[in-house]
């Protein structure tokens, strides 16, 4: 337990492993590069939203909570965890989406009908402008009609949600000190700012060496600097943590977010298929692909260099690869 820790319940199947990504090493020629297996969390596949929600729902299942409101991307991967997290738990679930009025059934929104989610569609400027208003009207209207909603906002990254990688931090720092393998950076993608504000609130409070680098999948580096100072400062405050943050404690690295949030470039597309065909490892459109994009690019340019050792956060979301964009994008034409 660690100190101040709130409560969780059990959704993940943890610890994840982490090995070597040998023949990706080879091929960049580069640092050495180890994976972190977030996306074998559970839940359907759900990677690193699942440990955020281990914290959320636990508060959600404590206020007596029957119906679970969140937002994201029409193809979110927090939303469609969060809808197959609360069929689990005897929950429903209402999911705000950033998408068209007739969203095709394919990938999350797929699994998001199977269980029978709600799925509330809004404009991209509504989501940019008022998602928080939009999501307590939601919860206003379930009140009236006699239900009982807990909010959980985008990524589940708030203070609470936050622990889920504060604790894996711990949970790296264990199995590093075990393999005998220490690392130099620890990469992952950023795109509500949660994990990174969890992994370096995490590796701070744990001893985890290795500086915590961030590639945005959206927005910018000075968005993400701003939106994960606070979310580490609120969550250190909150919870009364014995850590301080250094004024550089951030890194981010800007200029991956190619066509924008879920729009993927050929060369992105072309990463993907050459981890999955060197690795047999299948990174997601949205976070990971860009995230190992911009590694992979960086090592290119000399950044990180031989002698290193990377360990590259699998953050989940295999079925944003299962759209028709994304399918042709990978294998134009027919089979």
């Amino acid at each position: 337990m660690l100190p101040s820790e709130p409560k969780r319940i059990h959704l993940a199947h943890l610890p994840t492993p982490i090995h070597r990504l040998g023949r990706m090493t080879e091929l960049l020629d580069g640092p050495e590069i180890w994976v972190k297996r977030d996306d074998l969390t559970g839940i359907g596949l759900s990677g690193n939203k699942v440990r955020k929600l281990e914290y959320l729902l636990a508060e959600a299942r404590e206020q007596g909570a029957d119906t679970l409101i969140t937002c994201g991307g029409i193809q979110s991967n927090h939303a469609r965890a969060t809808a197959v997290a609360a069929v689990q738990n005897g929950m429903s679930a209402v999911l705000v989406l950033r998408g068209q009025s007739a969203a095709p059934y394919d990938g999350n929104v797929l699994l998001d009908r199977l269980v029978d989610a709600e799925i509330r569609l809004v404009t991209a400027e509504q989501y940019r402008d008022r998602i928080g208003q939009i999501m307590e009207q939601v919860a206003g209207e379930l009140r009236g009609a006699g239900r009982r909603p807990y909010i959980i906002p985008e990524g589940g990254s708030n203070p609470l949600g936050v622990w889920g990688y504060i604790r894996a931090a711990g949970e790296i720092g264990e199995q590093l000190e075990e393999m005998q393998l220490p690392v130099d950076v620890i990469v992952t993608a950023v795109g509500s700012g949660g994990t990174q504000a969890g992994l370096i609130v995490g590796s701070a409070l744990s001893g985890l060496k290795g500086r915590v680098t961030g590639f945005n999948v959206c927005d910018t580096a000075e968005h993400f600097q701003d939106l994960i100072g606070r979310l580490a400062a609120e969550t250190i405050e909150q919870y009364r943590l014995p850590v301080r943050l250094a004024a550089d404690g951030i890194e981010l690295i800007d200029g991956y977010v190619g066509r924008g949030y879920a729009l993927s470039r050929p060369e992105e597309l072309d990463l993907i298929r050459t981890v999955a065909r060197a690795e047999g490892i299948f990174l997601d459109p949205v976070y990971t692909g860009k995230a190992f994009f911009g590694l992979s690019d960086q090592i290119r340019q000399g950044r990180f260099r031989k002698g290193q050792r990377i360990l590259f956060m699998h953050t989940g979301g295999i079925y944003g690869l299962f759209t028709p964009e994304k399918r042709e994008g990978l294998f134009p034409g027919p089979v």
